[in-house]
């Protein structure tokens, strides 16, 4: 079974527009968060300005509840079987990986074309962190595609950012990059493997892990990418638009965003995310600028 959210302007649901899909990051979270005071934002950035032209669809992680109060969630609003050990459900596990949501969404899209409100000469598609990584892999194969908008991602995958991370703080005496090496050993000697125990599977790792530099740069529509100087994956992404100009790719554009993270918020002199300064509106702004000139163009 697969959920999805489809937003749509107040009165406008059954006017034909085209479908701007968004792939959600890693974690097992539902799309729909409340509590007792109301509803949580379900994107991160307020999709209303969106909504003239789009209907948004948003599918939801496998064997995670849609919707559900926040409450019954654990840290970082995960839905999960174990708390204590922060395991989720045995079928999201299983399904955790790059193919699995690659396949799912172009199955579900493929399904959607055939409504009669949305209309189908354009299909945005949008990611987020992991979700970069599927709305790469899944523009490479969907000729329905026509714009993609790849957020917080890394194209040369998964295990260098985790690497780049791990050399922070590093000393002779604590080889953490050496450590992910040799755990990267061992991924590729069992890229399939699922394991139960919490975190990521060598298969999840594995998967995502694989660059996806090729299929950015064999795209021809229209791709922007967007990443904060701040973030653990910037060193690659300012590689891969030095060999994206070096490649005249002129479909490419990049919007670096100096001095902040991962999810665009600023850090204070000590490394600590001021989560009071939230800038996903102003990017999602700019996005929505991007897509006016890859449209008149």
């Amino acid at each position: 079974p697969v959920d999805i959210i489809v937003i749509s302007k107040p009165g406008e649901e059954k006017i034909a527009k085209p479908l701007f899909l968004f792939c959600q990051g890693s974690l097992p979270q539902p799309v729909v968060k409340y509590d007792e005071t109301g509803l949580y934002g379900t994107l991160p950035f307020d999709e209303t300005p969106f909504l003239d032209n789009y209907h948004i669809v948003i599918i939801g992680k496998p064997f995670i509840p849609i919707i559900s109060n926040v409450n019954k969630l654990g840290k970082n609003y995960m839905f999960l079987k174990d708390k204590e050990n922060e395991i989720p459900p045995k079928g999201y596990i299983d399904r955790n990986y790059l193919d699995y949501y690659v396949f799912r969404n172009n199955s579900i899209v493929k399904q959607l074309f055939k409504e009669r409100w949305v209309k189908t000469n354009q299909l945005l598609v949008a990611g987020h962190s992991e979700g970069s990584t599927v709305a790469v892999k899944m523009a490479s194969l969907n000729k329905k595609i026509t714009q993609l908008i790849y957020s917080g991602g890394n194209p040369y995958g998964r295990i260098t950012t985790i690497l780049e991370q791990s050399r922070f703080g590093e000393t002779d005496s604590l080889p953490k990059g050496q450590k992910v090496v040799e755990h990267w050993k061992k991924i590729v000697a069992n890229p399939s493997q699922i394991q139960y125990d919490g975190g990521d599977t060598f298969k999840a790792t594995y998967s995502f892990s694989l660059p996806q530099r090729d299929n950015l740069m064999q795209l021809k529509i229209p791709v922007l990418i967007t990443y904060g100087t701040e973030d653990w994956s910037v060193a690659y992404n300012d590689l891969f638009q030095i060999e994206a100009i070096q490649q005249h790719k002129r479909n490419i554009t990049f919007k670096s965003y100096v001095g902040l993270e991962h999810n665009y918020f600023p850090k204070n002199e000590k490394g600590e995310i001021i989560e009071e300064v939230y800038n996903w509106d102003k990017v999602a702004g700019d996005w929505r600028d991007w897509l006016k000139k890859a449209e008149e163009n």
